[in-house]
């Protein structure tokens, strides 16, 4: 067991100093005159850099900064392809979601659920939201410390409460605007970290040439596999494509992502920020592979010892680290600062983002007649009560046993379905509010069915290596999308058949399964209840994919499906005949294929959607240049 000197505890403190001193900067900087939109929103006033930078703190947290080094020592680098992911999870966001949430001005992602379907679905999204964060916050908080306190001595209790302690006090004082500057800060610190062991591991294995010719020499190099089979653990196809959904559900309909988009002072920066991720995380992930590798190399030329060989998946990190940078004072401090730095950012993203949608979610639209200051002060205990709560929970975490496993892995399973019920409400215009609840309770059941059963599978299993059928511990969810796999001992070498066969479905497409499960069973109860005729659609609660679709479709098919579209920008609605092209005193422009043309054939309006009223068809457009 490594200790700590003198240099590496004041690294540490100077940390949490550090990170303290920005938050009650931004809290008493102006103290007095903050309101409510201060605290959760920042104002609005938030330039793209930091919030880039806030959200790619979200997503590396202390579990990806162990976990993925870890992966990639174990099973290779088969795992770097879900950068390939990274692609479609940020462009669907930056040009669907963002413009949709921004444009209707929200604070909790949960108001768009009352705006395309009713209060009923906005308060089962934001109860499914807290239970899940809830439960993982404190297991955040408590797993990492746990590995430090087996690997280096360093007291369990006193790290859980400091860091307890700090998040809170500066994210309840200085509200976003501080949680999102000091993730700005702790990015910086993650990423020193990360490359003080890349700099230093690959020097004492001869550079970086001779790390990757170790491990291509043994295997830990691997090329593309084709192979489409869900059940395998880690292909191309289960990375790319199925890591899509699985960052849908963290940078598209997250509350924790979404209120950094909307802190944004235009619509503009909202998606540059999320541009500006995807190269800062191509970075992170190619740094966590180096590690990984740079482990390997150094572990062929200095062998483990008995103790290090027989540690689990989640402390292979740090016992390297301890190792490696035992001779050069205040480096083994600057990486546990890294580690830290991870979870701090997340515990703050959770402790904010909850307080925002009980606030906004389920004070607020019963009690609107607060005041500003009761509100603000509301808002504070709000955040002191969820971080006194996550130190509860932190303490049920080390009650647990075997079941923390099942209880990180609940967390992974509730983004799927959250993913679906988003996308039902913004790509469906048919979808009612009965088919929201069924098709979200329906993706849950299934979520808890697969997850769980996979869980028993494999904890009742002998066999301790993991084969790559194996589903191991994994957090591909709202605050990280990174992989660990700790904890979670494997299925077995047979082929299973049956249930057994569905429990071994890999776990990066449990997003996509997920969600789909909502889409499908929400579009199907939607329709034997009647679709949304009657309803009104509000206004630029609905992307019209379908309706542009449509209009390919023969119009005696458009006809049977009464899908209505609004342009976010402007609409305007007229009465036609039931005879196409329109011919009428108000529009004498004919139509063609969807898009309403002059005499000289230049566009002028374009079909973005209709909905059948009565006899008559209703034409919604779009307006482009005139």
């Amino acid at each position: 067991m490594s200790t700590f000197s003198l240099v590496d505890y004041v690294v540490f403190i100077l940390l949490l100093v550090l990170s303290l001193a920005i938050g009650l900067y931004h809290a008493f900087r102006g103290w007095g005159r903050h309101t409510v939109g201060q605290l959760l929103m920042a104002d609005r006033k938030m330039g793209c850099l930091p919030v880039a930078l806030s959200l790619l703190a979200t997503f590396q947290s202390a579990v990806a900064i162990l976990g993925v080094p870890s992966e990639i020592y174990r099973f290779g680098t088969q795992y770097w392809f879900l950068g390939c992911s990274y692609f479609l999870g940020l462009l669907i966001p930056a040009h669907i979601f963002i413009p949709i949430f921004y444009r209707l001005h929200l604070t909790s992602a949960y108001e768009y659920l009352e705006l395309r379907f009713n209060k009923t679905v906005r308060i089962c999204g934001t109860v499914t939201f807290i239970f899940q964060m809830v439960i993982y916050m404190g297991v955040v908080l408590y797993a990492p410390s746990l590995a430090l306190n087996a690997v280096t001595g360093f007291d369990l209790w006193l790290s859980v409460l400091t860091l307890g302690i700090v998040c809170t006090v500066y994210t309840a004082l200085g509200g976003l605007k501080a949680v999102i500057w000091t993730d700005v800060f702790q990015t910086l610190v993650m990423f020193l970290g990360q490359l003080a062991v890349i700099i230093v591991g690959s020097d004492k294995v001869g550079g970086l040439g001779r790390v990757w010719a170790v491990a291509s020499q043994h295997g830990r190099i691997s090329g593309i596999e084709l192979d489409p089979d869900p059940f395998v653990r880690h292909t191309f196809w289960t990375l790319a494509f199925g890591g899509v959904f699985m960052m849908l559900s963290l940078y598209g309909v997250n509350q924790a992502q979404v209120q950094r988009y909307l802190s944004s002072r235009t619509e503009k920066a909202a998606v540059l920020s999320c541009y500006a991720v995807f190269p800062c995380q191509q970075v992170v992930l190619g740094m966590g592979c180096l590690i990984g590798l740079v482990m390997f190399a150094y572990y062929q030329k200095y062998p483990m010892s008995t103790q290090q060989s027989e540690a689990a998946p989640d402390q292979f990190v740090l016992y390297f680290v301890m190792d490696l940078l035992k001779d050069l004072p205040g480096l083994p401090g600057l990486f546990v600062a890294c580690l830290f730095s991870g979870s701090l950012s997340t515990i703050s993203s959770a402790f904010n983002s909850l307080a925002t949608v009980t606030m906004e979610d389920l004070i607020r639209p019963w009690f609107p007649e607060f005041s500003e200051a009761r509100a603000i002060m509301l808002s504070k205990s709000l955040a002191f009560g969820y971080g006194l709560l996550c130190l509860g929970m932190a303490y049920i975490s080390s009650q647990m046993g075997p079941v923390l496993q099942a209880a990180i892995s609940i967390f992974g399973m509730v983004g799927g379905p959250l993913l679906g019920l988003f996308c039902l409400g913004i790509f469906f215009p048919c979808a009612n509010p009965p088919g929201a609840i069924v098709g979200l309770l329906a993706g849950l059941v299934m979520a808890f069915w697969i997850g769980i059963g996979s869980i028993v599978t494999s904890m009742s299993s002998s066999v301790a290596p993991s084969p790559p059928n194996g589903s191991n511990f994994s957090l591909p969810s709202n605050l990280t999308a990174a992989t660990v796999t700790t904890l979670m001992t494997s299925t077995t070498l047979s082929k299973p058949t049956g249930l057994q066969r569905l429990y071994s479905l890999s776990y990066m497409w449990y997003s996509a399964h997920n969600s789909t499960t909502v889409i499908v069973v929400g579009l199907i109860i939607s329709l034997l209840t009647g679709g949304m005729r009657g309803r009104p659609l509000k206004p630029g609660t609905i992307y019209p994919v379908l309706p542009r679709l449509l209009a390919f479709l023969p119009l005696s098919c458009q006809k049977r499906l009464c899908c209505r579209s609004y342009s976010q920008v402007h609409h305007l609605c007229c009465s036609c005949p039931q005879d196409l092209p329109v011919d009428t005193d108000l529009f004498p422009e004919k139509m063609v294929n969807g898009v309403l043309r002059d005499s000289k054939d230049k566009e002028v309006v374009a079909l973005d959607g209709w909905a059948q009223q009565g006899s008559s068809p209703t034409f919604v457009l779009q307006e482009t240049s005139l």
